[in-house]
């Protein structure tokens, strides 16, 4: 399994923008199919975007969609959300979570996930 650390959290006003970051310790990284996953308390986790290896594809779940933007460096072993126009429903705990796929499958549920991040929170608040 690959170690993911996020960053990036924080505090925001809605309609403010937030970048954040899932580092990797494997170099095979951009062979890895990258989620990103937020919780509010009392609900499931849900997928927000996701891409697949070597970025063939995205997903964005229809609630972010135009908002939220995917994105990865692979010389960074690193993966971006970059979320825009941020709404109060938009505040949760946010994880990364990644899995290494030999062809181009782009997975979106949880439980296709194997390694994942602790999380950074994010508040979107006046």
């Amino acid at each position: 399994q690959v170690q993911l650390v996020e960053s990036g959290g924080g505090l925001v006003h809605p309609g403010g923008s937030l970048t954040l970051s899932c580092t990797a310790s494997d170099v095979r990284f951009n062979e890895h199919a990258v989620g990103w996953f937020r919780q509010v308390p009392g609900k499931e986790r849900e997928a927000v975007s996701c891409i697949a290896r070597y970025d063939v594809r995205t997903y964005y779940v229809d609630s972010v969609k135009g908002r939220f933007t995917i994105s990865r460096d692979s010389a960074k072993n690193t993966v971006y959300l970059q979320m825009d126009s941020l709404k109060p429903e938009d505040t949760a705990v946010y994880y990364c979570a990644a899995v290494y796929y030999s062809g181009d499958y782009l997975p979106k549920r949880e439980s296709e996930f194997s390694s994942w991040g602790r999380g950074t929170r994010i508040t979107v608040s006046s």
